[in-house]
C-alpha cells in the first residue's frame, strides 16, 4: 500500500444523533473535528462518548466562517420531509430546507468528500423532484453517485434500506473521479438475529400480559387454520371483514349515503345502523372509512375480497374463535404472516412486530427496521428470561429486544452510553446511521480516490 493509501481525514459530522458517522470515519483513521446535533440530550451524550470532539446545536445558527476545515462532510440528514411515514413535504417543509445548509458548508469549505444518508423514499418523493433537486445541486460542486442499501445485505440481521449518497469534489481537469466507483455489492448472506440476543440480559421492556394473550389467540387462529386443512394466506388477514358484506369496490363508504350503508353488515358481521352517516359509519373497519378517495386503491380492494373469501373458507371454525378477538385494538385485529409455507406453524420461534398495519410476524433471520415507537420494538417470544428479571406472574419466555441488541444492529456497540430509557434508546437508534455499512462506503470510497490517484498521477504530481 502506497503513503497515499495511508492518508488520513478530518471529517464533520452533522446531524449527528448518536455519532454513527463518527464511530465509522474514526474506526478507519480519520478524525472528527465539528459536530452538530439539535437536541440537547444527545448532544450530552455525543460529548460523553466522544469527549475529544466538540460538538454545537442548530446548524442553521452557526455560521460556516466558524465551522473548521475539513476534508470529509457527514450527515445523516433530517429525514421526515422525504419519510414515506410523514406527510412527504420536502424542500416546502422547513426540516427540507436543512439541505440548503449542507450545501452552504460545502460551497464555502469545499471538502474533498461528502457522504450523506436518508431515508429510501427520498429517491422517489415529489415523483423524483426531490431528488432531482438535491442531485443536481449538489452536481455543481461535486461528482456523484447514490445507492440504496440495507445492512442485512452485509452480514448485519436488520432490513433497513437507506439511501447512500457519496460525492468526490470535482478537479480541474476534465475527469470523474466518480466514474469507476462502484458501492459495495449486496451479497446474499444467511443472517440469524440469534447472532446479537444476549439471553443473560436483564434490562429489557417486559411483555406484557395482554400482549402475551394476544400472541396465545393469534397462535390458536393458525392451530385452527392447519387443523382443518387450511394453510396461512400470503395476503394480510383483516378480521374485522370476517362476516362483512357492505359494498366498496365502486364507491367508497364514505361517499355513499345513509340508505346505501344501513342494513348492510359491517365489522364482524353487525348490522349497519343509525340515525347520522357518521353512526352507520361507526359499524365499518376504521380503513373502510377513510374519505380521502371515492374509490378505494386497487390494493385495498383485493385485500378486502381476499378476507371476505377466506372467511367463507373457514366460517364454521372463525365463528367460534372470532368473540376472542373482537375487543382487541384495531391494529391487534389484523395478522401478517410472513414466513411462507410450514408443516407446523408456530409464532413462537419467529420474530414479532406490533405495527399499526398489524401483529407481523417474520423469520429469526434479520430484525425489521428500528424505528421511533417504543409499540413497535421487535419481540423475541423464544428467548428464556433470567430468573432475577422475572415479574410476579410473568411467564418463563419472551421479551422485547434490548437496548444493547438495538446498538449492536447498528453497529453501536462500542459507545460507552445511550439514552437511558428505552423509548429515547429506541427513538435515537431509529434516527442513527447504520455504522457498519457507512464504514464500508466510506472505505471504498476513499481506497478508490487514493488508488485512481497513485495510479494515474504523473511524477511531477506524486509524492
Amino acid at each position: 500500500m502506497s503513503k497515499k493509501n495511508k492518508e488520513k481525514y478530518t471529517f464533520i459530522d452533522l446531524f449527528a444523533g448518536l455519532g454513527g458517522f463518527h464511530l465509522a470515519l474514526e474506526e478507519l483513521g480519520h478524525k472528527c473535528v465539528f459536530a452538530s446535533e439539535l437536541q440537547p440530550e444527545l448532544q450530552k451524550l455525543y460529548t460523553e462518548n466522544f469527549p475529544n470532539t466538540p460538538i454545537y446545536g442548530d446548524i442553521t445558527k452557526i455560521p460556516v466562517n466558524e465551522i473548521p476545515g475539513h476534508d470529509i462532510l457527514c450527515g445523516g440528514f433530517p429525514c421526515q420531509p422525504f419519510s414515506q411515514a410523514g406527510k412527504r413535504l420536502g424542500f416546502t417543509e422547513v426540516r427540507g430546507s436543512l439541505f440548503g445548509n449542507i450545501m452552504e458548508i460545502l460551497d464555502y469549505h469545499k471538502p474533498k468528500y461528502v457522504i450523506l444518508e436518508n431515508v429510501q423514499n427520498l429517491k422517489n418523493h415529489d415523483e423524483g423532484n426531490t431528488w432531482k433537486v438535491i442531485n443536481e445541486t449538489l452536481s455543481k460542486l461535486y461528482d456523484v453517485k447514490e445507492s440504496i442499501l440495507s445492512p442485512h445485505q452485509f452480514g448485519t440481521p436488520q432490513h433497513r434500506f437507506r439511501i447512500y449518497i457519496v460525492g468526490i469534489l470535482k478537479s480541474q481537469i476534465n475527469y470523474n473521479p466518480l466514474q469507476y466507483f462502484e458501492f459495495p455489492e449486496p451479497k446474499n448472506y444467511e443472517c440469524d438475529i440469534r447472532n446479537i440476543i444476549d439471553e443473560s440480559a436483564t434490562d429489557f421492556m417486559h411483555l406484557r400480559n395482554e400482549t402475551r394473550n394476544h400472541l396465545l389467540i393469534w397462535q390458536e387462529f393458525v392451530d385452527e387454520l392447519y387443523k382443518h386443512g387450511g394453510k396461512l394466506p400470503t395476503f394480510p388477514i383483516w378480521a374485522m371483514e370476517f362476516g362483512a358484506d357492505y359494498d366498496f369496490e365502486e364507491i367508497a363508504p364514505a361517499f355513499q349515503s345513509i340508505n346505501q350503508l344501513k342494513n348492510k353488515k359491517g365489522k364482524f358481521g353487525t348490522t349497519i345502523n343509525g340515525s347520522s352517516k357518521d353512526d352507520c359509519l361507526s359499524f365499518l373497519p376504521n380503513y373502510a372509512v377513510t374519505n380521502k378517495s371515492e374509490k378505494f386503491p386497487n390494493w385495498k380492494i383485493q385485500f378486502i375480497k381476499r378476507n371476505r373469501e377466506f372467511y367463507k373458507l373457514n366460517k364454521t371454525w372463525l365463528d367460534l374463535w372470532l368473540p376472542k378477538i373482537k375487543n382487541f385494538e384495531n391494529s391487534h385485529q389484523k395478522f401478517e404472516w410472513n414466513c411462507g409455507t410450514e408443516e407446523n406453524p408456530t409464532i413462537f420461534n419467529k420474530i414479532i412486530q406490533f405495527r399499526p398495519s398489524g401483529i407481523r410476524v417474520k423469520k429469526p433471520t434479520f430484525s425489521p427496521a428500528l424505528v421511533l415507537t417504543t409499540t413497535q420494538i421487535p419481540i423475541f417470544p423464544w428467548v428464556n428470561l433470567p430468573n432475577e428479571s422475572l415479574e410476579e406472574g410473568e411467564g418463563l419466555k419472551g421479551r422485547y429486544m434490548t437496548k444493547d441488541e438495538a446498538a449492536s444492529l447498528q453497529g453501536m456497540q462500542r459507545l460507552k452510553k445511550y439514552p437511558e430509557t428505552i423509548p429515547a434508546a429506541f427513538k435515537a437508534f431509529g434516527n442513527a446511521v447504520n455504522v457498519d455499512l457507512v464504514k464500508i462506503i466510506a472505505e471504498k470510497l476513499i481506497t478508490h480516490e487514493q488508488n485512481r490517484k497513485s495510479i494515474n498521477c504523473t511524477a511531477t504530481e506524486c509524492i
